[in-house]
């Protein structure tokens, strides 16, 4: 009868720790393949050591308000957000999570620099993909030298270009997203606007839909911005709010009424010197609009910045991002009583319950609607 041969016993810790090492190893190796191969993946990861740059340098703002050596006039600004907050939270029933409770000191005066291109002979934005968010019109840069360089580049590829700053930003509430300093150099109205506006990114986004989801949140920052001061009986910031409300209005009709002219004289191919002719032609009409009847109904904004900046499709394409249709939120905020909280919920119930992947056409065909 053969010898009994006792097997060794399976070293299970080492195979584990071993198939840990690969695994790891591999991730590695495909991370560092992607950042080689993938431009979008870089500026990803750029943005992201950024960003998780500024969160490193947060401070409580209740602890700053608390602090006797914060500036008399940072401490009064900040006790303003900090009610504004509360304000969306308790009255507008916005989703605030930790948003706008802590503050960064960015150390500079632009927060980042966003990038929109578009061609030149057709209103046709240029976009990009990112986990989340979707397909978005714009690029963000925290480097202003990397911005220019990329702004350069799509302007040798003979597409128009347009680099816009921005004191603030939305994660969508994923992130306990800081108030950053660029944002305090607006005055009060605008600042309060400003949060409002941010707020109303955590409690309504829909993905890919980059003209809604700016247009709600001007809708419910500047009538939001109105309903707040009102509470508080500031009868003049209510009353700045709500004018440059009528304002934004007046400029999505505007650009409204020139997107169409473009688009119609686009509708012929166009080249060389006859599109050069027709631009000019329209951005000069569009001039002449704000030196006249536009300009001279704004009643916040200054006729003469518009009529003296620069014009061309991706400036159109990113002016209409935050005014697009702008009349049917307020259509739906008449249907509502003029009560901001109770539109807002009607407009999310509307978005979240249809089928339409479009959240326009799921308010347009919403009972009752007047605006064709």
């Amino acid at each position: 009868m053969d010898a009994l041969t006792e097997r060794a016993r399976p070293r299970w810790g080492r195979l584990l720790k071993r198939i840990v090492v690969i695994a790891l190893g591999a991730a590695v190796a495909g991370i560092i393949l992607v950042l080689l191969f993938s431009a979008d993946a870089r500026y990803i990861a750029r943005a992201g050591i950024e960003e998780a740059r500024l969160m490193m340098r947060r401070r409580s703002i209740e602890k700053l308000i608390a602090d006797s050596a914060t500036p008399a006039p940072l401490r009064q600004r900040l006790k303003l957000v900090l009610a504004a907050r509360a304000f969306a939270a308790d009255s507008l029933g916005l989703v605030v999570g930790k948003t706008y409770t802590t503050y960064v000191d960015v150390g500079r005066d632009t927060l980042l620099l966003v990038l929109s291109a578009s061609r030149r002979d057709k209103l046709r934005e240029i976009t990009w993909t990112y986990p989340i968010v979707g397909v978005v019109p714009y690029k963000g840069f925290f480097s202003a030298a990397r911005a220019r360089r990329e702004a350069e580049q799509f302007g040798q590829q003979g597409l128009d270009v347009f680099l816009r700053p921005s004191g603030a930003f939305s994660t969508l509430g994923y992130l306990s997203d800081p108030l950053f300093s660029t944002a305090m150099s607006r005055d009060t109205m605008e600042l309060v606007a400003t949060v409002v506006h941010e707020l109303a990114h955590n409690t309504l986004y829909v993905k890919s839909q980059t003209p809604f989801n700016e247009s709600f949140a001007s809708f419910v920052g500047y009538r939001g911005a109105e309903a707040f001061f009102r509470s508080r009986h500031d009868t003049l910031d209510a009353r700045r709010a709500a004018a440059r409300w009528r304002d934004e209005r007046t400029l999505d009709v505007f650009y409204a009424e020139l997107a169409r002219r473009l688009d119609s004289a686009y509708a012929e191919p166009l080249s060389g010197e006859k599109l050069a002719q027709v631009r000019a032609a329209l951005f000069g009409w569009a001039r002449d609009q704000f030196k006249g009847p536009t300009g001279q109904s704004l009643e916040t904004y200054d006729w003469r910045w518009f009529a003296q900046a620069p014009l061309n499709n991706a400036v159109v394409i990113a002016e209409r991002l935050y005014r697009m249709d702008l009349n049917l939120f307020d259509e739906i905020y008449l249907q509502n009583n003029a009560d901001i909280s109770e539109t807002i919920r009607a407009i999310q119930i509307r978005v979240f319950t249809q089928p339409d992947r479009d959240p326009y056409r799921a308010l347009y065909s919403r009972p009752g609607m007047k605006v064709e």
